[in-house]
């Protein structure tokens, strides 16, 4: 059996399955985000640590322990440890608008810097952070003697030492996409020392073994491999199959993300896009990344305090004519616009608006937000015709089938959908041990499939210009 640990944002996820991809077992544990300015977003690194260890008991228990761990987690996040390892203040999360101006400083003076990083400078990256960081808080920043990803916290604490994989290290604005190493000119452009950053293995490759105090607190035996595991988007395509050019997934996570494989790089910063490095050798990724995903879901579930399955269900039942745009921008967005100050609205309300048809709109804005994601890809790259799709909003059928509609290709869902980077973190410690190799990375069984439906999607076509007008005629207005 193989263990793959998940540090996501709203959870900490884990699953045991064995050789041939089955859960066996998994857990979750829920996260909270500390908000102490507007557009800030932080999280305690040992809060994940505790969550760890209660997910990780609760997923292994009453099973054979592990033959290997592996590590998935969200990316951009900045760890900052001294040089005894512990966190110097709570991590800056990849949803922290704080380090706009930092980002405009950047593109301004080093605009060439984007396509060796394979991004322009966005708030939510690793890098900005630390420009914000030196300014805002030097001591802090003096501190520093470690930097590393979430996920490669948690490996910290599983085994002791400062690891990072391909994929987390191509998500911090610090990394030469092309030669796969940390980027000695980027690191110069963020005032970031060479001394922070640490080695660089490969997914699959072993970053150290279990130690007795972790062991103690999961409640595992001492000595378990450790494989490095991925980013999360990185994982989640592991877990799909994504191992090939032209594979490609949607993710509905907290955030979202259109992924597809590549054997080459090649950046397009001009379109919003990521184009980073795959975990494992040879393969890059072109991804759309949203800052909103199918957050917006709980969000307005939570406004009006009816479950996600009652409003669902309200939604698939409520009167097309008359249902509102939205925009669901509620911490800014990356792709299309790179604008972390634009935010969410309703627009076309009545007082005959129903509740069910405001979820409808939210449901539909997700769907409009990655019809924007396609364009910017299609702009670089052709578009596969069929997608997987993974992350806790792949539970909904009216939001997959709204996505069909509106992108115009099939959406495919598995079993497992749900938890994808889990799996795919699990899949890594496998073949971290020798137990599976690249060429049994296959598409899951599919359980679901989602095609457009051409009457919905000629209903979508004037909707989405409208949604699409919004965006420009809200940013024209001055910032109250």
């Amino acid at each position: 059996m193989y263990l793959g640990i998940d540090i996501g944002t709203s959870a900490v996820k884990t699953v045991l399955i064995d050789v041939t991809g089955t859960v066996l077992s998994d857990a979750s544990v829920g996260l909270s985000i500390q908000h102490p300015h507007a557009g800030w977003a932080e999280q305690a690194p040992d809060d994940w640590w505790q969550a760890v260890v209660k997910a990780v008991r609760s997923a292994c228990a009453d099973q054979p322990p592990p033959s290997a761990i592996g590590l998935s987690g969200q990316m951009h996040g900045a760890v900052l440890l001294d040089k005894t390892h512990r966190a110097i203040r709570p991590a800056i999360l990849w949803n922290d608008s704080r380090a706009e101006a930092d980002c405009k400083s950047l593109s301004n003076t080093h605009p060439h810097l984007a396509q060796l990083a394979g991004v322009r400078a966005m708030p939510g990256l690793t890098a900005p952070k630390l420009l914000w960081l030196s300014r805002e808080e030097p001591n802090n920043f003096k501190a520093i003697s470690h930097l590393l990803s979430p996920k490669d916290y948690i490996g910290l604490r599983l085994h002791g030492a400062c690891i990072t994989d391909p994929s987390d290290a191509a998500a911090t604005w610090w990394f030469d996409q092309a030669q796969r190493d940390w980027a000695p000119a980027l690191q110069a452009a963020t005032a970031s020392d060479p001394g922070w950053f640490p080695p660089i293995l490969g997914g699959t490759e072993q970053a150290g073994q279990l130690s007795q105090s972790a062991a103690e607190q999961l409640g595992l035996p001492r000595g378990i491999p450790v494989a490095t595991g991925a980013g999360d988007a990185v994982a989640g395509a592991i877990a799909l199959g994504a191992v090939r050019d032209g594979d490609g997934f949607v993710s509905l996570g907290t955030s979202g993300q259109l992924f597809v494989v590549t054997d080459r790089y090649a950046a397009a910063p001009d379109q919003g896009l990521h184009s980073f490095a795959h975990t494992l050798p040879g393969l890059w990724y072109q991804m759309a990344a949203m800052l909103n995903g199918a957050r917006p879901m709980q969000w307005f579930a939570d406004m009006t305090g009816a479950p996600i399955e009652t409003l669902l269900a309200e939604a698939q039942d409520a009167p097309l004519p008359g249902t509102p745009i939205c925009l669901p921008y509620l911490t800014g967005e990356r792709t299309p616009h790179g604008d972390s100050k634009i935010r969410g609205a309703f627009i076309g309300l009545s007082n005959d608006t129903t509740r069910g048809q405001m979820m409808r709109a939210v449901i539909e804005a997700i769907a409009y937000s990655f019809a924007d994601a396609r364009a910017a890809l299609e702009a670089a790259r052709p578009m596969p015709c069929t997608l997987q799709a993974i992350g806790g909003g792949a539970r909904s059928a009216l939001l997959l089938q709204t996505m069909a509609d509106v992108m115009g290709v099939t959406l495919n869902r598995s079993e497992d959908a749900a938890i994808g980077p889990a799996i795919g973190a699990a899949k890594l410690a496998a073949m971290c041990i020798g137990d599976l190799s690249v060429s049994d990375l296959h598409q899951p069984e599919t359980r679901q499939e989602f095609r457009p439906d051409p009457e919905a999607s000629a209903r979508h076509e004037s909707r989405l210009r409208r949604y699409r007008a919004l965006y420009p005629a809200l940013q024209s207005l001055p910032d109250t």
